[in-house]
C-alpha cells in the first residue's frame, strides 16, 4: 500500500504515528487523539517551512493504536527515545551530572553516586551541578546517618563487620548488628535530609533524643544530639527560599538564533536545593507551547523525581494529558501551573533569566570553539599541504592483548569536533595471532568496501585519514587504500611519545609545533580512536573471561546460565546436582537438565561418565 492509500485508510482513533524517509529511517514521531485528522493535516494547506521540509522527505507512515491519549503520550516518549528522530525536539545534556541514589527497593538500602537515572524503584536526588556541593552532602550523610555504601546486591552476610562499622559509618546489617526496621529508620532520615525537609527531620531527631534520654541510653542520645546539631547547621546555611512551602519544580526555557536551553529549579520544603539545564534540539518553527510540552515529556520520562506541583514560565500544549501522564508516573496527583502574578511569577522570571544567561554563555563558548576548530583545520591544511580543508577526519587503531581478542576501531571528527555517532568498531576476523599490520589492512579494507556497497553508515568519505602508529601501520593502510582506488585520500600516521607525523611520500617525518592547534586536534583524534579501541577490547576480553563450560551446552543461554549459577553457586556444584534439583531451577526442563548433566560428564541417573585417572 503506497502513502496516498495509507492516508485514506487512517483510523479515527487515538494513537502514535511514525514517519519514515526514503532510507527507512524514522524522521518524526507524534501522537494524536485522532490519527486520521492529525496525520492528514500534514499534507494539506499552508505549512510552516520546517514542517514543509519534513513532509517532503516522508515516504511511508506507520501507526500504533492506543486506548487513550495518555497511553499515546507514553508510547510517543518511548519511541522518540528509541529512534531519536531528526524532526522531533531532542533534549540533550551538555554534561552528565551526578545524582545521589538511594536503593530503596533493597532490604538494606545503600547510598550511591550515579550519572544515570533509571526506573528501578530507587530514589534519586540531584543532579548536582556543583561537584563540591555533592562531596559536602555525601560527607554530611556519611557522618550523620550510618547506612551502607558497599556495592553488594543483595547484601551478602559477613563473619565480621568492616572498618566503617567500627568508626560509626555503618550499622553493619551484613553481620546482623541492626534490625531491618531500625535500619529503615536511618534510611528514612537520609531521604528526609535530601528532600530538604530539615525542620521535620530536626523535630524527629529531637523526639528520638528525648526518648533515648528517658530510657537512660545516654550514648545513643549523644549521637542523636550531634546529628540534630549538624542538620540545624545545614538548615541555617540554606538561605534561598522558594515561592511556597511545597515541593515543586520551576521550569523555563530560552531560545536564540536557532538554539534553545531549558532549565529546572528544584524546590523542596520551600527551599531551592538545586537546578538542572539542558539543550533542546529541533525547536525551529515550533511555538513556545509546543517546546514546553516537548521539554516536559522528555525531561520527566528520564526517571527523575516528580514533585506534586510544577510551575511553568510558558503555557504548554496538551497540558491536561501531560498532567495525567505525570500523575500516573508519580502515583499521586501532579498539577501543572502557569502563574500570572505574585511570588511564583517572580520565581519563574528568575528561572527564565537564568536560562537566558546560560544560553548566551554557551553560544559565546560555541562560537569560540568553532573559531578555534576552524583555525586548527586551516593549520592542518597548510602544514600538511592538503588540497582542501579536512572537514571529515577519520582515525584508525588496533588493540589486542598478547595476540588475543584483536579489535579495530575508527573515530570520526567533523569540522574539528568528535562525531561519536559515526565511530565504528571492528572485530578482526581473518587475522590469527598478533599481527597489527594485517589487522589494520582488514579494518581499512572493510571500511572502504562498505563505502563501495553504499552502506549509509560508511558512505561519507574522509578528507584525511590518520593511522595510530608508525611507518609500518601507515604502509599497511596505504597498500589497501591504493588497491581499492581511494589512494588519493591524504593519509598520515601519528606516532606516540615524539608525536611525529609520517607521510608515505616523504622519508622525513613532519614535526608540528608542540603548541600548535593543528597538533592538538590531531592528538585528540588519535587519542579518541585509541580510547575507543581499548574500551571495545576490554569488553571483549572480559566477556571471554566469564565464559564457562555452560556456554557450550545447547539450550543454555545467558538467562539459564545465570539462574543455574545463582541456584548452585558454581559449575562443580551443578555437576553434583540431580536431575530433579536442576529442574527445580527456573527455566530448566527435563530435556535441558539431561543435556546439562551429559555435557558435564554425568549420566541423568547421577553416574559419572568420565573415568577417574
Amino acid at each position: 500500500m503506497d502513502l496516498k492509500e495509507k492516508l485514506q485508510h487512517l483510523p479515527d482513533h487515538p494513537g502514535v504515528y511514525l514517519m519514515y524517509d526514503a532510507k527507512g529511517e524514522v524522521i518524526y514521531v507524534g501522537k494524536a487523539t485522532s490519527l486520521k485528522k492529525r496525520v492528514k493535516s500534514y499534507f494539506r494547506g499552508q505549512q510552516l517551512p520546517r514542517t514543509a521540509v519534513m513532509v517532503s522527505h516522508i515516504t511511508d507512515i506507520e501507526y500504533i493504536l492506543t486506548d487513550n491519549e495518555v497511553e499515546a503520550l507514553v508510547l510517543e516518549s518511548n519511541l522518540i527515545k528509541e529512534h531519536k528522530p531528526r524532526y522531533n525536539v531532542n533534549l540533550k545534556d551538555d554534561k552528565s551530572y551526578p545524582y545521589i541514589k538511594i536503593t530503596s527497593k533493597e532490604q538494606f538500602p545503600r547510598v550511591q553516586v550515579t550519572r544515570s537515572v533509571v526506573r528501578d524503584g530507587s530514589r534519586y536526588f540531584g543532579p548536582y551541578t556543583n561537584v563540591g556541593s555533592l562531596r559536602e552532602t555525601l560527607k554530611i550523610l556519611r557522618a550523620l546517618f550510618p547506612i551502607r555504601t558497599c556495592k553488594g546486591t543483595p547484601l551478602k552476610p559477613r563473619s565480621r563487620p568492616c572498618l566503617n562499622y567500627h568508626i560509626g559509618r555503618c550499622l553493619a546489617p551484613c553481620t546482623n548488628q541492626v534490625t531491618p526496621e531500625v535500619y529503615r529508620q536511618a534510611v528514612d532520615n537520609v531521604i528526609m535530609f535530601l528532600e530538604g525537609k530539615h525542620e521535620v527531620l530536626s523535630k524527629k531527631l529531637k523526639e528520638e533524643m528525648e526518648m533515648a534520654s528517658e530510657r537512660l541510653e545516654f550514648e545513643k542520645a549523644a549521637k542523636i544530639r550531634d546529628q540534630l546539631k549538624a542538620v540545624q547547621d545545614v538548615c541555617e546555611r540554606q538561605k534561598v527560599t522558594a515561592a511556597s512551602e511545597d515541593d515543586a519544580d520551576a521550569i523555563a526555557f530560552a531560545r536564540e538564533r536557532g538554539a534553545a536551553l531549558g532549565i529546572v529549579f528544584f524546590s523542596r520544603g520551600g527551599k531551592i536545593i538545586g537546578r538542572d539545564h539542558f539543550f533542546l534540539e529541533g525547536t525551529s518553527g515550533l511555538s513556545r507551547a509546543e517546546i514546553m510540552a516537548a521539554l516536559l515529556k522528555q525531561y520527566y520520562s528520564r526517571g527523575v523525581e516528580i514533585p506534586p506541583v510544577i510551575y511553568l514560565h510558558d503555557e504548554v500544549e496538551d497540558m491536561e494529558t501531560i498532567a495525567q501522564w505525570l500523575t500516573q508516573l508519580r502515583g499521586t496527583k501532579v498539577r501543572l501551573k502557569v502563574p500570572k502574578r505574585g511570588t511564583k511569577l517572580k520565581l519563574l522570571n528568575l528561572v527564565h533569566e537564568n536560562a537566558i544567561t546560560l544560553l548566551q554563555e554557551h553560544l559565546l563558548l560555541w562560537r569560540q570553539q568553532e573559531e578555534g576548530s576552524k583555525e586548527a583545520l586551516m593549520e592542518i591544511q597548510e602544514l600538511l599541504g592538503l588540497p582542501r580543508l579536512p572537514r571529515r577526519m577519520e582515525a584508525y587503531d588496533i588493540s589486542n592483548f598478547q595476540g588475543t581478542n584483536q579489535v579495530g576501531a575508527m573515530s570520526v571528527f567533523i569540522d574539528g569536533k568528535p562525531q561519536v555517532s559515526a565511530y565504528r568498531r571492528f572485530q578482526i576476523k581473518t587475522v590469527k595471532g598478533p599481527n597489527d599490520f594485517a589487522s589494520m589492512q582488514e579494518v581499512i579494507s572493510r571500511r572502504f568496501r562498505r563505502a563501495e556497497e553504499r552502506d549509509p553508515k560508511f558512505s561519507d568519505m574522509p578528507d584525511l585519514v590518520l593511522i595510530d602508529g608508525g611507518l609500518g601501520q601507515l604502509h599497511a593502510a596505504r597498500q589497501v587504500m591504493e588497491s581499492m582506488g581511494v589512494g588519493d585520500i591524504p593519509t598520515f600516521s601519528l606516532a606516540k611519545e615524539e608525536e611525529l607525523l609520517f607521510n608515505i611520500d616523504s622519508n622525513e617525518p613532519i614535526r608540528l609545533p608542540r603548541e600548535s592547534k593543528a597538533l592538538h586536534l590531531l592528538q585528540h583524534l588519535r587519542d579518541e580512536v585509541h580510547r575507543f579501541a581499548i574500551t571495545y577490547h576490554r569488553k571483549k576480553r572480559n566477556k571471554g573471561t566469564y565464559r564457562s563450560i555452560l556456554d557450550d551446552i545447547p539450550g543454555v543461554g545467558p538467562k539459564r546460565k545465570k539462574a543455574l549459577l545463582r541456584a548452585f553457586g558454581s559449575v562443580s556444584k551443578i555437576r553434583q546436582a540431580t536431575e530433579e534439583e536442576l529442574t527445580a531451577v527456573e527455566g530448566i526442563n527435563r530435556s535441558v537438565a539431561k543435556r546439562i548433566l551429559e555435557s558435564l560428564g554425568r549420566k541423568p541417573n547421577g553416574e559419572n561418565t568420565t573415568s577417574s585417572p
